[in-house]
């Protein structure tokens, strides 16, 4: 198994399903691939509905056939631009799946979704913890810190993106009381230095990290970890 981070807060999945997590390519300034770069994709997952999470999912959707997984409301969006392979899901439920499970979680921020002049509601912002091949990766969305973050430690989390960028999520103090919860196996930061106004050192995430003996990875995006 694969877990690539490509950039901002992609992540993709690929190991006996191949999976994407808020896919935000086009216009991304981070990003090393492109909707041409998808051949093949089983699953798109969607935290909120934010463009610079929601992203490129139509396309790709209508491209690869994948099912989309969202909230109720998201789902209900993309069924109104045409997707038909759409799987509705909310905050606290778990759904098994033929590679494991899928559950959303929490997450304080917000989803609206902005076209043109108009902001449509879209449902409650989440995370997503995925089971697959026998590994937990959990996928914070943009998330504020919350005492909701303690629960995630019955999970037995293998490997966590976390955001540090501040501003719209949680900065770098924040994201080490988060990780110090979560209590996952390794942490990755994300949703940094995508913008001027989310600029993080995330040098000095790792280095607290550490501290609590729980293993960082900083990566590029196009890096991935491979279990």
């Amino acid at each position: 198994m694969k877990v690539y981070f490509l950039g901002h807060a992609v992540v993709y999945i690929e190991a006996s399903k191949k999976m994407i997590i808020d896919p935000f390519l086009t216009g991304n300034p981070q990003a090393k691939k492109s909707i041409a770069d998808f051949k093949e994709l089983d699953y798109i997952l969607i935290t909120h509905g934010h463009g610079d999470h929601i992203g490129d999912t139509v396309e790709l959707a209508k491209k690869t056939n994948a099912t989309v997984i969202s909230n109720f409301e998201i789902i209900n969006y993309l069924s109104f631009k045409g997707l038909k392979n759409l799987h509705p899901m909310h905050i606290g439920g778990r759904k098994k799946f033929d590679f494991g499970s899928i559950k959303m979680t929490t997450a304080l921020h917000g989803s609206g979704i902005i076209e043109g002049d108009n902001i449509i509601y879209g449902g409650n912002p989440g995370g997503f913890i995925v089971e697959i091949d026998g590994k937990k990766i959990y996928h914070s969305g943009d998330a504020g810190l919350t005492k909701d973050m303690e629960l995630l430690s019955l999970e037995k989390i293998d490997l966590a993106f976390l955001p540090i960028g501040g501003n719209f999520v949680m900065d770098i103090e924040d994201a080490v009381i988060a990780t110090k919860m979560i209590k996952p196996k390794i942490v990755v930061p994300f949703h940094y230095n995508t913008w001027e106004i989310i600029n993080a050192n995330a040098d000095v995430f790792k280095r607290k990290v550490e501290s609590l003996k729980i293993k960082c990875e900083i990566l590029t995006p196009g890096d991935y970890i491979e279990f």
